[in-house]
């Protein structure tokens, strides 16, 4: 209808190519224009000037032969002072963008390790875009913005890096593991040690006590009854302490029968040997040999 009555609207944003007998005649900006068809004037087609975004999905191969597909966002507009140009020039933009995309893509991946390549995202993108500004300029777009937004490798190698990830993993956590028992078992180690050692302090202070209690009791016996050596208070208590012990057996041992040799040549055997292990005790020595009735 505008057309008809000679007025052409362009919505914001927008640019219109006008023609005049089939030839570029000039570019029409946003709002309402006369155009008078019938001296041969016509509108040959509309220009975004809307920023425009772009998906180029491209597969390629690193340099130690991984199959990977490379995600680009290309973020591009077309220049209005050059809008014949975007026009006229360019068939199809986003077939032209996505073949120089392949282009630098195909030529940046080869040369990088799968690992590099996602460490150098940037750098690839960058070589992208500098590509497609030096290309894209002449044709009337401005490249706003190149984005690798990801770099997929084929599922396989994606499982085989988790399955190695995972390996280095386990094996951290195995040695962290062992290193912890190994902790462990020394700390557990020197605690036994340390306690062996207590006991045994604990034990040749108990047979040092226990002899000094002997002395002081065995000479103050003697000085308290006239006429008694200290052997014979000494022989005195063993035996008094022998059968205190038989009395123990009895009532304690959990056997039916308990053989232990009995006389007064046995009683005095069991003396001469008690006698020995106070005397060593006395000494400092730690030997068990002889038997222990206190």
């Amino acid at each position: 209808m505008g057309q008809t009555l000679g007025c052409v609207m362009v919505t914001q944003s927008t640019v219109a190519i006008r023609e005049s007998f089939g030839k570029f005649d000039g570019v029409l900006d946003p709002g309402c224009h006369l155009m008078p068809w019938c001296i041969g004037k016509s509108i040959a087609g509309y220009l975004t000037l809307r920023l425009q975004q772009l998906d180029v999905r491209c597969e390629t191969k690193t340099k130690d032969n991984v199959f990977v597909t490379v995600v680009a966002s290309i973020q591009y507009r077309a220049l209005a002072e050059k809008a014949s140009d975007a026009f006229y020039k360019l068939t199809n933009t986003k077939q032209q963008i996505q073949s120089y995309v392949f282009d630098v893509i195909r030529a940046c991946i080869p040369k990088l390790l799968l690992d590099d390549a996602f460490e150098q995202k940037n750098e690839i993108a960058k070589a992208v875009e500098e590509e497609l500004e030096k290309a894209m300029s002449m044709y009337g777009y401005e490249i706003v913005q190149t984005l690798i937004v990801d770099i997929e490798p084929d599922a396989h190698v994606k499982r085989a890096m988790n399955e190695i990830n995972a390996a280095a993993r386990q094996r951290l956590a195995a040695n962290e593991k062992a290193e912890a028992e190994k902790i462990i078992q020394i700390k557990r180690a020197e605690g036994d040690a340390e306690s062996k050692y207590l006991a045994g302090l604990g034990i040749a202070r108990q047979r040092q006590a226990i002899v000094d209690g002997l002395r002081d009791s065995v000479l103050a016996f003697s000085e308290g009854v006239p006429g008694t050596s200290a052997r014979d208070v000494m022989d005195m208590v063993l035996v008094t302490q022998y059968f205190d012990t038989m009395k123990e057996i009895g009532a304690h041992s959990k056997s039916s029968s308990v053989f232990i040799p009995h006389g007064p040549g046995a009683v005095k055997d069991v003396a001469a040997q008690i006698r020995d292990g106070l005397l060593q005790a006395q000494h400092g020595g730690t030997s068990s040999t002889a038997p222990s009735l206190l």
